[in-house]
C-alpha cells in the first residue's frame, strides 16, 4: 500500500511546520545533551583527579624512595581506602614496572595498556581515559608522581611513580539517560504546543488564498465586478491587490469587447436593412431580364452578362436575408410560430421545392408517416435545406435523412425526436469540427466567394435553439459529414390541423 502525501494546503502547512519544529527540537535537544554529557563526565574525571591527587599528595611523602613491593601495596591499600566514596581501585608502579595492587582486593584495577605506555611518557600530566566492560562504563586514571625543591620557581621532577585508579562511571550514566527520557518526554509536549501556532499560521495562509479562489470561481462564472478587501503589505496582499487589478482589466476589456460586438451587430443588421430596398428593386429587374435571356431576345453576349447578373443579385438576396435573420436572433427578436405536422411531409416538401428529389436517389428520406413533431415549418425547412445542401455540395449523394423518436419512458408532455442528415462524402476535418457552427467560418478559405455568406450552419442551429433542441456535428462510422438535431414531438392529442 503506497502512502500518498497530503493533498490539502493546509494539511501541508501544518505538517511542514510540524516537521520545523520537530527539526529545531531534536537539534536543540542534541547539542544541549551533547553538552549537558560532556559536562557531566568532565565534572566527574575533574573531581576524580582532584580527589586522588590529594591523597596521593597527602601519602606519597611518607613512601621510602625506592619503594619496595610491599611498600606499593601498602600504598595502595591507603588510596583504596581513602577512595571509598567512589569506589575505585589503585594500582601503583615504579619506574616501568608491573603495577601493584593492595594485598587481598576483591577487584584490581584495570589499567589499559594504552593508559600505562600514555602515562609512562607524561612527566606531571595526568592520563584518562574511558572505557566499557561488560556493558557498563568506567574511567581509568595514570598519574605520575612528582616532587621538587621547594623552591617557588623550581620545575617538578619525575619521581618514577604512577598510580593508576579505576571506578565505575555507572551513576553518570543514569544521570545521562535521564536526560534522554527528559527530552523525549518533553518532545511530545512541545510538538502539541507547537500545533497551536502552526494552525494559526496555517489560518492566517490560507484565508487570503481560499478567498482568491472564490474570487477566481465568480471571475470564472462571469461575474468580473469581483473585488477582494487587501489587508496586510504582505506577498498575500500583493496578490490579492494583483488580482484585482487583473479583475478591473478583464471588465474593462469585456465591457469594450461587448461594446465592440454590439456596435458590429447593429452595423451588420442595418446595412442589411439598407440593402434590402434596392435589392428588391434589382431583383425584379433581372427577373424581367431573365425571362428576355431565356427567351433569345437579348444578344448572346448580353445574355451571359444579364444571366450572370441575376445569379449574383440572387446570392447578394440570400446574404442580406441570413444578415437579418441573425441580426433577429441577436435582439432576441425571432419568433416562431408553431404547428403540428409530419414531420416527412415536411422533409419531402424541403427536397422538392430545391429540385433535389431527381435524379432519383440523391436524396433518401427515412422517416417514419406516423412521426408528428411540434415546430415552426418554415424554420424546419431552414434547418434542413441547409443540412441536405451542404451534404451535396461538400459531401457526395446519397444524402440520407433519417428521424426516430429519442429514446427514453414515455413522456406526457411530449418527448423529442433525433433528425440525422449523413451524406457518403470525405467527412468533415478534425479540426473544422469544433468551428463548423462558427458564423462566417469555412472550411475552405478558396470557396469563400463560390459558397455563400458563411451563416447557414449557423442560423440552422440557431433555429434549433428556438425549439428547445440541440444541433451537432460529426464524422459518420459508415459514410462522411453526419449532422443530428432534436426537435420537440408533437402532442398525442393534438390533431394536425387541415
Amino acid at each position: 500500500m503506497r502512502l500518498r502525501p497530503p493533498r490539502g494546503l493546509r494539511v501541508r502547512l501544518v505538517v511542514a511546520f510540524l516537521l520545523v519544529s520537530a527539526l529545531s527540537a531534536l537539534i536543540t535537544a542534541a547539542l544541549t545533551f551533547r553538552q549537558a554529557r560532556s559536562a557531566i563526565l568532565d565534572r566527574t574525571q575533574d573531581n576524580a583527579v582532584h580527589e586522588l591527587r590529594a591523597q596521593v599528595d597527602s601519602l606519597a611523602p611518607d613512601l621510602p624512595f625506592p619503594p619496595s613491593t610491599q611498600d606499593l601495596r601498602n600504598f595502595t591499600l591507603q588510596l583504596d581506602r581513602a577512595g571509598t566514596s567512589r569506589d575505585w581501585r589503585t594500582a601503583a608502579s615504579y619506574r616501568g614496572g608491573p603495577p601493584v595492587t593492595a594485598p587481598g582486593a576483591t577487584r584490581t584495577a584495570a589499567i589499559p595498556a594504552a593508559l600505562r605506555a600514555a602515562a609512562g611518557e607524561q612527566q606531571d600530566a595526568v592520563v584518562r581515559q574511558r572505557i566499557e566492560r561488560d556493558g557498563t562504563p568506567w574511567l581509568a586514571i595514570g598519574m605520575p608522581v612528582v616532587y621538587g625543591t621547594g623552591q617557588r620557581d623550581d620545575e617538578p621532577t619525575a619521581s618514577g611513580l604512577v598510580v593508576y585508579a579505576d571506578f565505575s562511571l555507572d551513576g553518570d550514566k543514569a544521570d545521562i539517560a535521564a536526560l534522554v527520557t527528559a527530552a523525549q518526554a518533553g518532545a511530545v509536549p512541545a510538538l502539541v504546543i507547537a500545533l497551536v501556532p502552526a494552525l494559526f499560521a496555517a489560518r492566517r495562509v490560507l484565508l487570503p488564498v481560499r478567498g482568491l479562489r472564490n474570487g477566481a470561481e465568480k471571475l470564472a462564472s462571469g461575474d468580473l465586478g469581483t473585488r477582494l478587501p487587501v489587508t496586510g503589505h504582505d506577498e498575500l496582499s500583493d496578490l490579492t491587490r494583483t488580482f484585482n487589478a487583473m479583475a478591473t482589466h478583464l471588465e474593462q476589456d469585456d465591457a469594450e469587447l461587448r461594446r465592440m460586438e454590439a456596435t458590429a451587430r447593429r452595423f451588420a443588421a442595418d446595412v442589411a436593412h439598407e440593402l434590402r430596398t434596392p435589392l428588391a428593386a434589382m431583383s425584379a429587374v433581372t427577373e424581367v431580364l431573365d425571362e428576355d435571356a431565356h427567351s433569345g431576345a437579348l444578344p448572346p453576349d448580353t445574355a451571359d452578362a444579364v444571366l450572370l447578373i441575376s445569379d449574383e443579385t440572387r446570392k447578394l438576396a440570400r446574404m442580406v436575408e441570413d444578415l437579418m435573420e441573425v441580426s433577429r436572433f441577436d435582439a432576441g427578436a425571432a419568433t416562431l410560430h408553431g404547428d403540428d405536422v409530419s414531420l416527412r411531409t415536411l422533409v419531402e416538401k424541403t427536397v422538392q421545392l430545391r429540385g433535389w428529389q431527381t435524379p432519383p436517389g440523391r436524396v433518401v428520406v427515412e422517416v417514419p408517416e406516423d412521426l408528428r413533431v411540434s415546430v415552426d415549418p418554415r424554420r424546419v425547412d431552414v434547418v434542413l435545406a441547409n443540412l441536405i445542401g451542404n451534404g451535396l455540395r461538400h459531401g457526395a449523394p446519397p444524402v440520407v435523412v433519417r428521424a426516430q423518436q429519442a429514446p427514453g419512458p414515455p413522456d406526457p408532455e411530449g418527448g423529442m425526436v433525433v433528425v440525422t442528415v449523413t451524406d457518403h462524402g470525405p467527412g468533415i476535418a478534425e479540426d473544422v469540427l469544433p468551428h463548423v457552427f462558427d458564423r462566417f467560418f469555412k472550411a475552405d478559405a478558396a470557396r469563400t466567394r463560390s459558397e455563400g455568406s458563411g451563416l447557414g450552419l449557423a442560423i440552422a442551429a440557431e433555429n434549433v435553439r428556438l425549439h428547445h433542441g440541440t444541433l451537432t456535428a460529426a464524422n459518420s462510422a459508415e459514410a462522411g459529414a453526419e449532422f443530428m438535431f432534436s426537435l420537440p414531438l408533437a402532442h398525442p392529442e393534438v390533431e394536425e390541423r387541415p
